[in-house]
């Protein structure tokens, strides 16, 4: 897994991620589909359980938790890439 095929592959998820929520920030239902949660519930269950892959945080005087479209793209080109991989062999 080159560093180079993820930080193509980033750009280009963040990219169209960006051209179809039109914001550099996700949260709720949008969040929930971009990584492909279920429903909201098992979203917040795996926030609530530290076991969402990525970083979220809260903005102040607002609710719910959030996340970055670069560390989406980040997140699902480091598993496509290393599935990819893992087919191969």
């Amino acid at each position: 897994m080159s560093d180079e095929e993820i930080e193509a592959l980033a750009i280009e998820l963040e990219s169209r991620l960006m051209d179809f929520y039109g914001t550099p920030v996700l949260s709720g239902a949008e969040l929930q589909k971009a990584m492909g949660y279920r429903s909201l519930d098992a979203l917040r269950q795996a926030i609530l359980r530290k076991t969402f892959p990525i970083p979220v945080f809260n903005f102040p005087n607002r609710r719910g938790k959030y996340a970055l479209v670069r560390d989406i793209a980040i997140y699902l080109a480091r598993n496509a890439i290393k599935n990819k991989e893992d087919d191969l062999n």
